[in-house]
């Protein structure tokens, strides 16, 4: 299974927009871009929420058959682990392996310095494109790596292996996701890690490092954004200098993780993109979960009346709802609207303050961040939101659409 050279993740936290996310996709493709579509939920939102496996692909099915979407499409099983991955192997077909929590925890003293000599032909090498003149890979440069990483590689072909052995190594296409750790790596760590996760046979098609600055979940990137081109155009450089020095799939790129809304660096993912011919994977999944909020809201005061009240259920959980989301969360709960002026407000304001478009006068990141993770608050109403989702599917369905087909494939590929 081959995975195509640009895919978008389109995670679906309730399941009713599909049709609506892939609209977006067709756009594209009577734009002259072709886009395979990601469906992708992970574990933890399936427990949020409620839903299991079969309801996400019963969704992807549904909707690429009623579209008449002719090419590939994937369902993402999105940050598995060995613990959970079983649940989703007769519905996924594609695999975000999640290693976050091992690394740092060191391998075998054996295997770290058998896999050191195994990758002697590194050392001292400056010709590797990526890789800094002034920045000389050494032995003990590559311990260091191991010691950090080997172990992460390591867990990530456990499950590899599981997927492999239930499904058939050509029937999937894996993810290696290293992004919810505290800090970016450098591109001499991105090359030995490829080394480690080749060394495990794993066939991984897209990789989904940790990047320098804030991928904050709903808002726009966080951080130096010089500093991230040199960073991601060294890293296009390293993956492809590794699949042809350990014999990885000709395909692998990049993903992006919380990749959704990352205004300010869309362009440049797309430059650098073209500029080695290189593909992309984009998560963009509770970007939709906001724009079925700002629909409801548009659509009649009964869909505002429910939407503050997810709101204002999350105001006085705040710690609760954002405990989970650390490392892609900034909230500064001062900047937070309060209950009083909330109840003051009229759906346009509520709507100008969560719609994300950073020069409007009463745009809030702090407010659409918090609405971003109260899709609990939602599934906890059970029908009294999904009916809105209902009722309102029109309006809803306009703002999905536009949202991904305006605000992130326009910006990223056209």
């Amino acid at each position: 299974m081959k995975l195509e050279k640009y895919t978008f993740g389109i995670g679906d936290r309730f399941a009713h927009q599909g049709k609506a996310q892939l609209n977006a996709l067709i756009k594209a493709k009577e734009a002259g871009l072709d886009i395979a579509p990601v469906w992708n939920k992970s574990y933890r939102e399936h427990q949020t929420v409620g839903s299991n496996h079969l309801e996400t692909k019963k969704e992807a099915d549904e909707t690429v058959k009623a579209l008449n979407w002719e090419d590939n499409y994937y369902i993402d099983a999105d940050h598995i682990k060995l613990a959970n991955v079983g649940e989703f192997l007769d519905y996924a077909n594609f695999f975000t392996i999640d290693v976050a929590d091992h690394i740092g925890k060191k391998a075998d003293e054996g295997e770290i310095s058998k896999f050191v000599k195994s990758n002697s032909s590194l050392i001292g090498k400056t010709e590797i494109p990526g890789i800094q003149e002034d920045s000389e890979i050494t032995e003990e440069i590559i311990r260091k790596i191991a010691e950090k990483y080997l172990y992460a590689a390591q867990k990530a072909g456990e499950v590899y292996r599981f997927i492999a052995d239930n499904k058939g190594e050509e029937n999937f296409v894996a993810e290696v996701s290293m992004d919810e750790t505290d800090y970016p790596q450098t591109p001499a760590e991105l090359l030995v890690i490829l080394s480690a996760l080749a060394d495990q046979k794993i066939m991984l098609q897209t990789l989904a490092p940790k990047f320098s600055g804030r991928f904050n979940k709903g808002i726009d990137y966080v951080g130096d954004v010089n500093q991230f081109e040199k960073e991601f155009e060294a890293d296009v450089q390293i993956v492809d200098f590794a699949v042809k020095e350990f014999g990885l799939p000709e395909n692998l790129k990049l993903s992006i993780h919380t990749g959704s809304d990352k205004f300010s660096i869309y362009p440049i993912i797309g430059k650098i993109m073209r500029k080695y011919d290189k593909g992309i994977h984009v998560k963009t999944a509770g970007t939709t979960w906001l724009a079925e909020v700002i629909g409801m809201c548009l659509g009649g005061d009964d869909g505002f009346e429910v939407a503050k009240k997810i709101y204002l259920t999350a105001y006085d959980q705040v710690e609760s709802l954002t405990e989970a989301y650390a490392a892609v969360i900034d909230i500064d709960q001062s900047q937070l609207p309060s209950p009083e002026k909330i109840n003051g407000w009229n759906a346009e304001k509520f709507v100008n303050a969560l719609r994300h478009v950073p020069g409007h006068h009463e745009y809030n990141s702090h407010f659409r961040q918090l609405m971003h993770v109260s899709y609990k608050i939602a599934a906890q109403l059970g029908s009294e939101f999904t009916d809105m989702l209902k009722k309102h599917e029109k309006n809803i369905a306009s703002e999905v659409t536009e949202n991904l087909f305006e605000g992130h494939i326009k910006r990223l590929f056209l």
